[in-house]
């Protein structure tokens, strides 16, 4: 199992439709055994891929199994969970999931308190900041165990990064989505040498009782890649290219990521980390929301018509690629 994180500090990128169409390739058409844990407050993630009436039946019950349901017990000081959360089944994503809660923003100041412990090797403050590791590893049954989360750079996400494989990032052709990956390279040093002197520190000092939930935690988030999202398009003699006013950003992007990302968090530095890139799909994706599907899979029912049709098999190319690529990177072969 490789747990992986979808995050940008930068909000509007496209993420939740990155995540659950990407999860729903693999699972569809790679035969990939998926597991989405929607980390977001927001629930975009639960809101898209659940039918509105499971969405009711599923909020409607106070005691639901939703990502809460791991979290109310750390955060009132008992401990983990000892039965995992079973996870539903996603009527047309293929993927299993985890539904998102609004209470999870309530972790976040227990999450924050219990980070400077952390750092110093308190078993509390390990405990807490790990915790998502320990959800991760009641899932190795699963391919992959993806993580939606929000565009912050606070406690829950910190938990989160600390605790997964990998992180892809996606990006929006904007100046401010560029901007942000310092703030990103910044909070993830900051956060990989914390953890690292916290567990070196509790491994001293217990010795002999080490107990941290798995021996074997450390350490090991690397980048996965990238994917350009959201840009706007023109047809040149039968070949798509970006609008100048985009196409500039476009050509900054990879120096910036392999200063600010590559170098300092990738596995390999000689290979391309770009995923993938996803033209602005206009009416395609609101159509995708409200029939609760991957956009691949939009059908007559949905309302595609006309000229949606070729849009739809570019999104299942597009989809395709990027899972190729993900994949490709994980085993090693690279681009």
């Amino acid at each position: 199992m490789k747990s992986i994180v979808f995050f940008n500090n930068k909000g509007g990128v496209g993420k939740t439709t990155l995540i659950c169409n990407t999860a729903a390739y693999l699972s569809l058409e790679m035969n990939k055994k998926v597991l989405v844990v929607d980390a977001d407050p927001q629930c975009n993630t639960t809101s898209y891929c659940l039918s509105d009436a499971k969405l009711t039946s599923l909020y409607d019950d106070d005691k639901r199994d939703s990502i809460e349901a791991f979290l109310n017990p750390v955060r009132r000081g008992k401990g983990y969970i000892k039965d995992k959360i079973i996870p539903l089944k996603t009527e047309r994503f293929g993927f299993d999931l985890i539904p998102g809660d609004p209470r999870l923003a309530l972790s976040e100041d227990l999450l924050a308190t219990d980070w400077a412990p952390a750092k110093s090797g308190d078993p509390r403050g390990l405990q807490t900041t790990l915790v998502f590791s320990h959800l991760s590893n009641q899932y190795q049954d699963y391919d992959y165990v993806f993580y939606d989360v929000g565009p912050s750079l606070g406690a829950l996400n910190r938990a989160i990064l600390i605790s997964c494989d990998y992180f892809v990032i996606p990006m929006s052709v904007d100046v401010f989505s560029l901007m942000a990956l310092s703030n990103i390279n910044l909070s993830l040093a900051n956060w990989k040498d914390g953890i690292i002197k916290g567990l070196d520190s509790y491994k001293k000092n217990e010795g002999e009782d080490y107990c941290i939930d798995d021996e074997n935690i450390k350490w090991k988030l690397s980048f996965l890649g990238y994917a350009m999202q959201q840009y706007k398009g023109k047809t040149v003699r039968g070949v798509k290219v970006k609008v100048n006013a985009f196409e500039r950003i476009a050509k900054k992007t990879p120096k910036v990521i392999t200063t600010e990302i590559i170098k300092p968090y990738a596995e390999k530095q000689n290979i391309n980390y770009e995923l993938g890139q996803i033209e602005n799909m206009n009416s395609l994706i609101p159509m995708s929301q409200l029939a609760h599907s991957p956009v691949f899979m939009l059908k007559s029912k949905d309302g595609v018509v006309g000229s949606h049709f070729s849009k739809v098999n570019d999104a299942r190319k597009i989809y395709k690629g990027i899972c190729a690529n993900l994949v490709n990177i994980m085993e090693g072969t690279g681009k």
